[in-house]
């Protein structure tokens, strides 16, 4: 039976969450699903003597489900439970020191999900010359919803917005001459956990055409309010935009399309979460010092530069290691190698050596 005292702490945790960082509905229920795993493995036991529970954490995962079945968890799910499980027992400590004093920091850390069970991530993501042929596709002027998806695919990948943003931008928050996006809650723009920023473009200016193309097109038709990324209604074999709201299942009708904008181009299907990776991407493989890198954590609404370098320094690192490996391959005595490498050492400047040599005691240290 579940200790009453552990639910009422859950159910405090989840309250916090959602007053002080003002996460959405959907994101307190998924914290809800991967806290009842922690309630139902500590049963009767207070989560002050959570260490002497046997089995342990990761075993009880590993066999366990909410409705029974064994081994159907899936890793990233495994992976989640547990961060969200040491998240709320840190904050238990700090919320209530004296009674939590016998849970130990340590033990806290310490946790993991079930071993074999780590993700092996697929690392896929949209590539500036994939973008390019989706903007090089012809299509007819009176084809408005191919049109608005290729320029939709564009931006997507300029922007870095995710897809539920993007679904409910309305025009008035693209300032191209900006290059600003403006992912405000005030202008009823669907961000992750309601979060508001004024967010900025890649400064590509052949693709940045192709959206500009799209962008005076509709400010002539459509009232500010109406949606960047518009619905188009057809009759009689005739499209014309709509200024309605999108539906609940606008995502799910842009991956759609970006798919048959795929095929049209040759290229295999990504979904449009991949073209935010595509951005970060492209701006990681851009940066030159520690300040470009958190412009870019910045301009993807992270809170903090770890969650950037956490998803993102993996993508970044895979082609740092294709280089190197052509180098290596390309060069044939050892002596040019080396030459050029201390050619390029030495037009460095005394700012530009420091962060090099910082970066590569940051890597060897991973």
């Amino acid at each position: 039976m579940v200790n009453r005292r552990n639910y009422h702490l859950v159910k405090e945790y989840l309250k916090h969450q959602q007053d002080t960082r003002q996460l959405a509905p959907r994101s307190i229920t998924r914290y809800w699903f991967y806290l009842k795993f922690l309630l139902l493995w500590a049963d009767e036991f207070l989560f002050n003597k959570l260490a002497n529970i046997r089995p342990a954490f990761a075993v009880y995962l590993a066999t366990t489900r909410l409705d029974g079945r064994a081994g159907s968890l899936d890793p990233d799910t495994l992976k989640k439970i547990v961060q969200t499980a040491k998240r709320f027992l840190t904050w238990l400590k700090m919320k209530y020191p004296q009674e939590f004093r016998g849970l130990a920091l340590d033990w806290i850390n310490e946790l993991c999900p079930p071993r074999g069970s780590e993700v092996v991530a697929e690392h896929v993501f949209v590539t500036s010359d994939e973008v390019r042929r989706l903007a090089a596709i012809e299509i007819p002027e009176d084809d408005l919803a191919l049109r608005r998806d290729q320029a939709g695919a564009v931006l997507l990948f300029l922007s870095g917005m995710r897809a539920g943003a993007f679904g409910t931008l309305p025009i008035a928050a693209v300032d191209l001459h900006r290059r600003e996006i403006k992912q405000w809650a005030s202008l009823t723009v669907a961000t992750k956990n309601g979060k508001s920023a004024t967010t900025y473009l890649l400064d590509i200016p052949d693709l940045l055409t192709v959206v500009e193309k799209w962008d005076v097109f509709i400010r002539a038709q459509l009232l500010p309010t109406a949606m960047w990324y518009t619905p188009t209604v057809s009759r009689w074999g005739v499209q014309t935009l709509s200024s309605e709201r999108p539906g609940e299942n606008r995502n799910i009708a842009i991956s759609k399309r970006i798919h048959r904008l795929s095929d049209l181009a040759g290229l295999p299907y990504k979904s449009p979460h991949k073209f935010r990776h595509g951005h970060a991407v492209f701006g990681l493989q851009h940066a030159k010092t520690m300040a470009d890198y958190q412009a870019v954590s910045t301009n993807l609404m992270h809170e903090d530069i770890r969650v950037t370098d956490s998803i993102y320094a993996r993508l970044v690192s895979d082609e740092v290691k294709q280089r190197i490996a052509g180098l290596t391959a390309s060069a044939k005595p050892a002596q040019v190698a080396n030459n050029g490498m201390t050619a390029f050492v030495q037009t460095l400047s005394p700012e530009q050596l420091s962060e090099t040599l910082m970066a590569i005691a940051q890597q060897l240290a991973r």
